[in-house]
């Protein structure tokens, strides 16, 4: 069948369509933050599928609705907990993220407290009940949540982890009176109340959102011949509408996860032990790490907090216990804003010109300087963007940069400290986690990403960059690329080989077909207050589970503990197959000419630089920089001192 993929990303809605045959087409329409469905509508328009065909997507929404975005406003959301319980989202942890800021605020609960109900109802740690909810207190609980204009209802109850039985039953008679009601044992079925909680109320917040907004996007899909929807989750892979409209939690980095398992996917095509993925676009940079041809998946994470550097800040933000790739993520897109502080210091970033108005250049009334804005007025960037959906104005990026000073002085100074930016991410994923990026490959990928690639691997002192077909809306690619996953987790098994068993016999009658299951462990040394996620050993003894926690630990933190174990929780991924699309090579001959020269600043010099077109150079095709190499999506830059090949699959190889 044909499948079209949707990238939504905070400037661009790139679109690929894959027919029947294998033809490819590619589309990169402007995102519409407002209503974000119309963006994906008009970008499956723009490719003119032909009969029927599935829709593969990745979607910011989620993130959108948490970080405030306008018309994206979260529903009244009410929390329902044992009693004594109901401020533990606001007492939180003793974490706090600026430690002598005498002003500091917490984050705003999501459920203020006069929607936060407690009913008298207790389970202890071991699972024992030993007070049922009452059904009456529940019915004028419900009744008080109605007549306060309740939509949605997060319920969290003490140890509901060790048996949910009582948060099952206050979920199904609320679920008589409410259409959104999240379990925190359906979301969250581990320990730790403030998380449960906080993963409780984030996804019931989010469901109505949502639940709306994939219904409409599938209407209007299905009137264009779309058989099927299915959304990216933030463990990388595809889920279906039913299971993203019960659990929108999982669909917070959605489409940052797409990129990282497209870099992975790309890896193990071309046996690439270990890789870092690198995804600039026009709002934000990102980096994930990758071994084995495994992109590398955490389980803490917080959302709408503080970033600093591409390091989230703990206790700034709202924590959400559920699997996420790992990703280190800053403000150094092609739109981040280059400002001056009042001490007249250059600074990039963490703003944003967006998709509307832009970057000055596009000359749609942004007056801003952007990073767009100076590559163009450094000739790394020609005049045209997406084939020429975007035609950009140089004079209109030297005229906002030059109110900051020199314009390509400006630039110059914005460039290297974006660079210096985004090797603080790579830093993040590969040197805080045991690993040395000098031996890795950079996988450079987003509009903007190929531009830099490069002199940030000059940065963090990596030798091979690889740069793969129509780089801009590789994203997309990872949506072709990905595998159905679908996650469920027991806390503290006691049976290691029974707890998987059951865990995967539940995947595989609520999913009907699975083609394997990963197996993963949560594991920390007794007395240790966080733990980390392994796989599973295949004979899962206890020195085997003892010596794959001991070797994750000595490459996490340098070092291990002469202590006990415990398994925290046993976790399944059911993976259900997709075929992948073969990628149309490059011309197998020819001799590939400049298209033009023109004057660039490419790895700190100014020089005539030869532009070459992409889809014109054949396999084995090499030159030396500098150079500067176009396509549709995006551009490569070539400093001097580094040599470009284009290797099998049209990647091009970049070499120091």
């Amino acid at each position: 069948m044909d499948v079209v993929a949707v990238d939504v990303g905070g400037t661009f809605t790139d679109v690929i369509y894959v027919d029947s045959s294998g033809s490819v087409r590619l589309s990169k329409v402007p995102t519409t933050p407002r209503r974000p469905e119309d963006g994906v509508v008009s970008g499956v328009r723009s490719v003119s599928p032909s009969g029927a065909f599935e829709v593969l997507h990745a979607t910011t929404i989620a993130t959108n609705a948490l970080l405030g975005q306008v018309g994206l406003e979260l529903p009244r959301t009410a929390l329902l907990t044992t009693r004594g319980f109901r401020d533990v989202i606001e007492i939180g942890r003793q974490a706090r993220p600026r430690l002598y800021d005498l002003l500091f605020a917490k984050p705003r609960p999501l459920v203020p407290r006069e929607l936060r109900f407690e009913v008298d109802e207790r389970t202890l740690s071991d699972g024992t009940v030993v007070k049922e909810v009452s059904e009456p207190e529940l019915d004028e609980v419900a009744s008080r949540m109605e007549s306060m204009g309740v939509e949605a209802v997060a319920i969290s109850f003490i140890n509901s982890y060790a048996n949910p039985s009582n948060e099952a039953r206050a979920r199904d008679l609320l679920s008589r009176r409410f259409a959104y009601v999240t379990a925190s044992h359906e979301v969250a079925m581990e320990p730790r109340e403030y998380e449960r909680t906080s993963t409780a109320v984030i996804n019931a917040a989010l469901r109505p959102i949502v639940s709306r907004y994939l219904s409409s996007l599938r209407s209007s899909l299905g009137s264009m011949g779309a058989s099927s929807l299915s959304v990216m989750s933030s463990a990388g892979g595809l889920v279906d509408v039913e299971e993203a409209a019960l659990r929108p939690v999982q669909l917070i980095e959605s489409g940052p996860a797409a990129g990282a398992i497209a870099a992975s996917w790309l890896a193990r095509e071309l046996e690439v032990g270990s890789a870092i993925g690198f995804d600039m676009g026009g709002t934000t940079a990102k980096a994930s790490s990758i071994v084995g041809g495994e992109v590398q998946v955490t389980t803490e994470y917080e959302v709408g907090g503080e970033a600093h550097h591409g390091r989230v800040v703990k206790g700034s933000g709202y924590p959400v216990r559920f699997p996420f790739v790992d990703l280190a993520e800053v403000s150094a897109g092609g739109g981040t804003i280059i400002w001056r502080d009042e001490a007249g210091a250059l600074r990039v970033g963490p703003l944003s010109a967006g998709a509307d108005p832009g970057p000055a250049s596009y000359g749609r009334g942004g007056s801003q300087p952007t990073i767009t804005d100076a590559n163009l007025v450094l000739g790394r960037l020609g005049t045209s963007l997406a084939g020429g959906a975007v035609e950009l104005r140089p004079e209109l990026a030297a005229q906002a940069l030059s109110r900051l000073g020199d314009p390509e002085g400006v630039a110059q100074e914005a460039l290297e400290l974006a660079i210096v930016e985004m090797a603080r991410a790579v830093r993040l994923v590969t040197v805080e986690r045991g690993l040395d990026p000098s031996g890795m490959t950079l996988i450079a990928f987003g509009g903007a990403g190929p531009q830099v690639a490069a002199e940030l691997a000059d940065e963090m002192g990596v030798g091979r960059v690889l740069v793969p077909p129509d780089p801009g809306l590789f994203s997309a690619l990872g949506l072709l690329v990905a595998d159905s996953k679908y996650e469920a987790r027991l806390p503290f098994p006691r049976d290691l080989e029974a707890a998987f068993e059951g865990l995967e016999a539940s995947l595989a009658r609520r999913l009907g077909r699975v083609d394997h299951f990963i197996r993963l462990l949560d594991v920390r040394y007794s007395g240790q207050g966080w733990e980390l996620t392994i796989r599973a050993p295949a004979d899962l003894s206890p020195a085997s589970v003892r010596e794959e926690f001991d070797r994750a630990h000595e490459a996490a933190y340098g070092f291990t503990l002469d202590r006990p174990i415990e398994v925290v929780a046993a976790r399944v991924f059911a993976v259900i197959s997709r075929p992948k699309p073969r990628l149309r090579g490059p011309p197998r001959e020819g001799e590939p000419r400049p298209v033009a020269q023109r004057r660039a600043w490419i790895g700190g010099s100014w020089d005539e630089v030869p532009i070459y077109r992409r889809e014109s150079l054949p396999q084995g095709f090499r030159l030396r920089g500098p150079a500067v190499v176009e396509e549709y999506s995006s551009t490569t830059a070539v400093p001097r001192g580094w040599t470009l090949e284009v290797g099998p699959m049209g990647v091009l190889e970049l070499r120091r």
